[in-house]
């Protein structure tokens, strides 16, 4: 069975971002079937203080970055659209990667934005991100727009279609 792991880049605990990242990866993983493991959330928001540096230890940051990294995992990495773009929580998680640090793994990118002005910002922003740390990134992006969390499977749904069959081929 194939590792999930959903990334949270919001730094407000339990955001909208969270909520909107968990309904997704629950839909993502009832449309591939048994192929996919129960999705592990992980919410950076939680960890900030260890990404900052400002704990004695590195608490559990260690053992998610290796949980990231799981080769042939799926991994949905969501962020809020901070100045037309993903926040920093979220750049300084990826920084923390060795380069190369996410080579055979599947990545989804999923934004959440308040304007339709930033309805691209996770293909032209989030999506390089992670092809830059060498996730292999088959799908569209996905951005979600405030007006539209109220109606959420509608938006999915359609992104479902075209990404499932995808997914499946490059997850094996």
């Amino acid at each position: 069975m194939t590792p999930f792991h959903v990334l949270v880049g919001n730094p407000k605990p339990h955001s909208r971002t969270r909520q909107i990242a968990v309904h997704s990866a629950d839909a993502l993983g009832a449309s591939l079937g048994g192929t996919v493991g129960e999705p592990r959330l992980i919410d950076l928001a939680e960890l900030m203080a260890d990404l900052l540096g400002q704990c004695n230890g590195r608490g559990g940051l260690d053992e998610i970055l290796t949980a990231v990294r799981t080769p042939g995992g799926l991994l949905l990495v969501a962020s809020p659209t901070f100045k037309a773009a993903y926040t920093g929580l979220l750049k300084l998680f990826i920084d923390l990667l060795p380069k190369g640090g996410l080579r055979d793994v599947v990545a989804v990118p999923l934004m959440t934005a308040a304007s339709p002005r930033h309805g691209q910002v996770a293909e032209t922003m989030l999506r390089p991100l992670l092809a830059e740390v060498g996730a292999s990134v088959p799908t569209q992006a996905l951005c979600l727009l405030e007006a539209e969390f109220d109606a959420l499977d509608g938006k999915l749904g359609p992104w479902l279609e075209q990404a499932v069959p995808v997914l499946r081929r490059s997850l094996g």
